[in-house]
């Protein structure tokens, strides 16, 4: 049964949806569990799911709130019960450093800890647990408890019941395309996390990372082969974390290309109902404009604008692995998307007039955007502090779902070309990524970058205003 059925029987069946929106506030609320459940976003989208169906808003507020005090109750219950236990229980006994940050707030709030940790995402689901290991009283908690569930299910459900409910008066679109509408967002929030929380695995002291690390000092070809990528590399450690994505990106791409040459003939399930999504919301005029204008933005025309003075300055600099890097891979890039797309030669959904004789998978559009927007993200990361690393491939993920999408509502590309775009801009941004260690000791000054993102703005809306879609 796919995602499609169960948003089919959430809808249909009112009562239902409201024991699921129980069973995420739940889950989302228990100890440990919590911190690997992708708790916003699926009460996001059962709340939108309630609100094209227009269930009662106090309804779904109660059983969240309920839901919500459920799950701390039990946290809570475990803590005072298994005190002692719980510091050697898995995941705990590898991380002491959760309960470290737990205990510290509690011992800094107090009971009214209890009520601010259910808003702060680190510690939300160990606090009611870390509250009964320290002896709260049950009563004191009981009722800050309630108090900070029945806020909590405000927060975290209107903004998406409201939503949902927009959505469906609004635009007067059907049931299933709501759905889909739903079902795409949440799929969507869930890749972007699962992405994250990859990348923080595999990062550099990540728990992916350590393990490695360790199977590796544990065989010797395996050690030897880490000594001189270690005395290759430039860098103290190997980019571990891009190596892996690099080929698990290539991995999937194949299995996915596979997939779309044997459709070819027959868009996927997820090509027809993103088409019949715009193809509803082309009643509106803002999708064309929209997609028009992102055209010109994300076209090589578009991206070269906005690369040009970077380019420009790490040439005057002299930062020529740099330059070297960012060039190749967008020629690279070019090469691989023109090959691929007269190798697969899938048609377009629509036929337009700049568009004649050009083949649609894999997106052209999408792949650039990833490979410059990944890029310039790692570039971010790497200069700020761990805890914030986050934040700029956040902002590059949107900015690549925003290109991605305007295909979409321009009708050139199918929902599966758009994937297999982004695969192909992953695969090139995390081989340079791996490369780029290799080849250079220079360290290079990013003090002037205002500047030079102002001039890659301004550069960019001299092409969108003057030149013509190419």
């Amino acid at each position: 049964m796919n995602l499609a059925s169960w948003t089919d029987i959430l809808t249909q069946y009112p009562w239902v949806l409201l024991a699921v929106t129980c069973l995420f506030a739940a889950l989302e609320s228990i100890a440990v569990i919590g911190l690997f459940m992708p708790g916003t976003v699926m009460m996001a989208m059962v709340a939108s799911l309630a609100g094209t169906i227009q269930l009662s808003v106090p309804l779904v507020i109660t059983f969240a709130s309920l839901g919500a005090i459920l799950g701390d109750g039990l946290s809570y219950w475990l803590g005072k019960s298994q005190s002692n236990k719980i510091p050697n229980l898995w995941p705990l006994s590898k991380h002491p450093d959760w309960l470290e940050r737990g205990q510290t707030f509690f011992s800094k709030h107090g009971a009214l800890s209890v009520l601010l940790g259910r808003f702060v995402g680190p510690v939300r689901p160990l606090v009611p647990m870390i509250a009964g290991m320290m002896a709260m009283p049950a009563r004191r908690f009981t009722i800050v408890n309630i108090i900070s569930a029945v806020g909590w299910a405000l927060l975290y459900v209107l903004p998406g019941y409201y939503l949902g409910q927009a959505w469906k008066e609004s635009y007067k679109l059907s049931q299933g395309t709501v759905m889909w509408l739903i079902e795409f967002t949440f799929i969507a929030l869930l890749a972007l996390l699962t992405f994250s929380w990859l990348r923080s695995i595999f990062a550099r002291g990540g728990a992916g990372y350590r393990g490695i690390l360790k199977w590796m000092k544990q065989h010797p070809c395996s050690r030897r082969w880490w000594r001189r990528m270690q005395k290759i590399s430039n860098h103290r450690h190997p980019p571990v974390g891009p190596f892996i994505l690099f080929f698990i990106s290539i991995a999937v791409f194949i299995i996915w290309t596979l997939i779309v040459e044997a459709h070819k003939q027959h868009p996927l399930p997820i090509d027809i109902r993103s088409q019949n999504l715009f193809s509803e919301l082309a009643a509106y005029h803002w999708p064309h404009i929209y997609g028009a204008i992102v055209d010109k933005i994300a076209d090589r025309w578009g991206m070269a604008a906005l690369m040009l003075p970077w380019l420009v300055w790490w040439l005057y600099k002299r930062y020529y692995a740099l330059f070297i890097h960012w060039v190749s891979a967008v020629v690279l890039l070019f090469i691989f998307n023109t090959g691929i797309k007269h190798l697969v030669a899938r048609a377009r959904p629509n036929d337009t007039t700049w568009l004649q004789h050009s083949w649609s998978y894999p997106s052209a559009h999408t792949s650039i955007s990833v490979l410059v927007f990944g890029l310039a993200a790692s570039c971010v990361a790497d200069r700020i502090p761990i805890r914030y690393r986050n934040w700029p491939y956040w902002a590059a993920t949107l900015l690549c779902m925003l290109v991605a999408l305007s295909r979409l509502a321009f009708g050139v590309h199918w929902a599966s070309d758009l994937i297999g775009g982004a695969l192909l801009g992953i695969i090139m941004c995390a081989g340079v990524r791996v490369s780029y260690p290799f080849f250079t000791r220079q360290r290079v000054s990013w003090a002037h970058w205002r500047i030079l993102l102002v001039l890659s703005i301004l550069v960019c809306a001299l092409r969108v205003i003057f030149l013509p879609i190419h």
